[in-house]
């Protein structure tokens, strides 16, 4: 079973904005102060990929190189929710978009290192 659960993908034009949600599947569901909470994306036949993440104790971002200026992390410690504001989408973000939890900053690329994942939301982006 997911920890996590997403929301908030869909068709867009080039150009377009959309917002990511990401909430936890349960009330037993942690976000320790420890945390990084993140997210990844994979597009159609390729890897999974680091876009954005943010430390719940500090609100430290940081993001992946293809999407910095157009993407933008928020957290919200209070519904132990994320958000993932995307503006001017490109084709090349096309992708499931997921979102994941690690205990720490350190090593974020790697997504063998996230211990909860949610299933991942569609965003597509086509004229």
């Amino acid at each position: 079973q997911a920890q996590l659960v997403e929301s908030g993908g869909g068709l867009v034009e080039p150009g377009g904005s959309l917002t990511l949600s990401c909430v936890p599947s349960t009330q037993n569901f942690v976000i320790y102060s420890s945390n990084l909470m993140a997210w990844f994306r994979q597009p159609p036949g390729k890897e999974r990929e680091f876009v954005a993440g943010v430390t719940w104790r500090n609100n430290e971002k940081f993001y992946a190189d293809s999407v910095k200026g157009r993407f933008t992390v928020f957290r919200d410690a209070h519904y132990n929710a994320i958000s993932l504001q995307m503006k001017n989408l490109k084709p090349e973000d096309t992708a499931i978009y997921y979102c994941a939890r690690k205990s720490d900053k350190y090593n974020r690329n790697d997504a063998s290192k996230f211990d909860a994942w949610g299933r991942g939301t569609q965003v597509t982006v086509s004229s």
